[in-house]
């Protein structure tokens, strides 16, 4: 498996952490001079590991991309939500069996791929995505399920890739009014 500190970044991936230094000099953690600095490195990185150099002395400055890798959410009969302000990972793997799962995305910290690996027995799986995002389920197995695609958009970012199987259940993707 890939250390994920060696994976290619994006252009979205640099301009977040150009943002987060931007806020280190209006914090008066960094001086001008540094943030010029430290921007021009984040600009030419090329892996995660190469960005979070830019970030690793900043107390509560870090690059969310690296430090949210993977979370699962257990669910057996009963009901888990996120809603509001949450730091979603790159890979969220959501078992849920007889329950139900909600998530809303529209006003978390969202990085710009999110893995979404579904292990769903009887239970329903709510994805409520932001604006301008994109989702592919094409790799969700469902038996006996059903999987409601109302966003039905396989460009955009941030971009939901969903995998895995759903079993009696159901799985629904939509965007907010």
């Amino acid at each position: 498996m890939t250390d994920p500190r060696e994976l290619r970044v994006s252009d979205a991936e640099r301009e977040h952490v150009v943002t987060l230094l931007n806020k280190a000099v209006g914090r008066g953690m960094i001086t001008l001079d540094e943030f010029t600095v430290r921007t021009d490195t984040a600009l030419a990185a090329k892996t995660r590991a190469d960005l979070n150099v830019v970030l690793v002395d900043l107390p509560g400055m870090v690059n969310n991309e690296l430090a949210r890798e993977r979370t699962e959410l257990k669910n057996t009969m009963s009901t888990t939500t996120r809603k509001g302000h949450w730091v979603v990972p790159s890979e969220l793997v959501i078992r849920n069996t007889l329950g139900t799962t909600n998530l809303d995305f529209t006003a978390a910290d969202v990085p710009p791929v999110v893995n979404v690996d579904l292990d769903v027995s009887l239970g329903t799986v709510k994805l409520l995505l932001p604006a301008g995002s994109s989702v592919n389920a094409d790799a969700v197995e469902i038996t006996a399920g059903e999987l409601k695609d109302k966003v039905h958009n396989s460009v955009g970012n941030p971009h939901f890739q969903l995998r895995g199987a759903v079993r009696g259940g159901t799985v629904v993707i939509k965007r907010k009014r």
